[in-house]
């Protein structure tokens, strides 16, 4: 056999055995072999080198039995940790995960300004400060995921960022100058998808998730692969127009669905109509609880609008799973049972809807996410968070 060939082979093998590790939590070798179908020698040779490696650790199950006590091999979960970066309008939010997910780190940045110099640097100084206060583990902090609330090629670099009105920029690449490790720019909601598959729906293939927070992003994954369309732009359903001659839109149209159904919009227009500037999620689930009628009708005609792009989403793309990241959503308790009757036809088909668990964290988990499987080079991750809250700064 050519040695190259052997390499190559040799590679997809501890790949293989890696990601079965990871999938079971805590394998053994013969387990392993039972799974994969390769041989003993093979997987005692790769666990072996991922042992030296320190990026698996062994332990002994608890035994009932007669006889030896199975050696079970698991992730070193503290051997690195990856970093994620939702990065939108008036904020950066970064979260530190280990290697299997769990968030043991979390803050944010204020943003001033747009300015991208600016921006930049804000981020190389949170990298670098990262990275020293990990730089205890065996490969410290393995990668940086960033989400970008806007369109991104599929080479990495940023096309537009709407809000900061941004356009060419390869963020990628001015970091990857100023800090040692590998960094990945993936579109917002194509990572919220992502951290979608990997720590709840890890059986669905097919799988939607909408953003819906400062604009409306559509991440899609089909036979489990994430779909980003010719140049990168798929997804952007938030610039779909449902009102051809309503309110303008930064992208240059008019209508545009997030104008009417994102939830940075409700705000805006509820504050308006209520003569409060600033408004929160809080004083929104107040008015609810309340049965404020103001805030009940424009409710209404939020959940309307946002059944009329689902309804035209479904049609497109028939998903098995609907994932909606929204906290408006989760302060009605009738919303979701609204918006199922509002997409009940005879054509239009899925298998089922949700309002996501991750909610605001999605994004920075599935850039966590990003990074570790990046890092580990597995055709595939499922992941399980342990704490179901992140980690207040400290």
């Amino acid at each position: 056999m050519e040695i190259g060939v052997a390499a190559y082979l040799k590679k997809i093998n501890k790949s293989l055995i890696l990601s079965k590790i990871i999938k079971h939590e805590l394998i053994s070798r013969s387990d392993i072999a039972n799974i994969t179908k390769l041989t003993k020698a093979t997987i005692s040779a790769q666990a072996a080198e991922l042992l030296d490696e320190g990026l698996i650790i062994e332990s002994h199950q608890e035994y009932n039995y007669v006889g030896r006590k199975p050696i079970m091999l698991s992730l070193n979960q503290h051997a690195g940790y990856a970093m994620g970066i939702d990065l939108d309008f008036r904020n950066i939010k970064f979260t530190v995960s280990d290697l299997i997910g769990n968030p043991v780190h979390s803050d944010s940045v204020e943003l001033e300004n747009s300015n991208y110099d600016e921006i930049l640097q804000i981020l190389i100084n949170r990298i670098r400060g990262y990275q020293e206060r990990f730089s205890h583990c065996r490969f410290g902090i393995v990668g940086v995921g960033i989400g970008i609330h806007g369109t991104v090629k599929k080479d990495e670099t940023i096309s537009f960022v709407p809000h900061h009105k941004w356009y060419n920029k390869d963020l990628k690449g001015d970091l990857e100058k100023s800090v040692n490790t590998a960094v990945y720019v993936e579109n917002n909601a194509n990572l919220c998808a992502f951290a979608e598959k990997v720590f709840h729906f890890h059986r669905s293939n097919d799988l939607i998730s909408l953003s819906m927070y400062s604009g409306i992003g559509l991440g899609f994954l089909f036979n489990g692969e994430l779909i980003k369309g010719y140049h990168g732009f798929a997804g952007e359903m938030g610039h779909m127009i449902i009102s051809p001659d309503g309110k303008p839109c930064n992208c240059g149209k008019n209508g545009c669905w997030e104008l009417y159904a994102s939830e940075a919009s409700f705000l805006n227009n509820f504050s308006k109509i209520i003569d409060k500037p600033k408004l929160t999620y809080q004083d929104i689930k107040s008015l609810v609880i309340a049965r404020n009628s103001a805030v009940m009708t424009q409710m209404d005609e939020y959940i309307m609008y946002v059944s009329i792009g689902l309804n035209n989403i479904i049609n497109i793309l028939n998903p098995e799973i609907l994932v909606l990241n929204s906290e408006l959503l989760k302060l009605l308790p009738d919303a979701m049972n609204t918006i199922k009757l509002n997409l009940k036809t005879s054509i239009s088909n899925y298998k089922e809807i949700f309002i996501s668990d991750l909610g605001t964290n999605a994004c920075v988990m599935g850039a966590c996410a990003i990074a570790i499987k990046k890092f580990l080079d597995i055709p595939e991750l499922n992941l399980t968070i342990k704490k179901e809250v992140l980690v207040p700064s400290i």
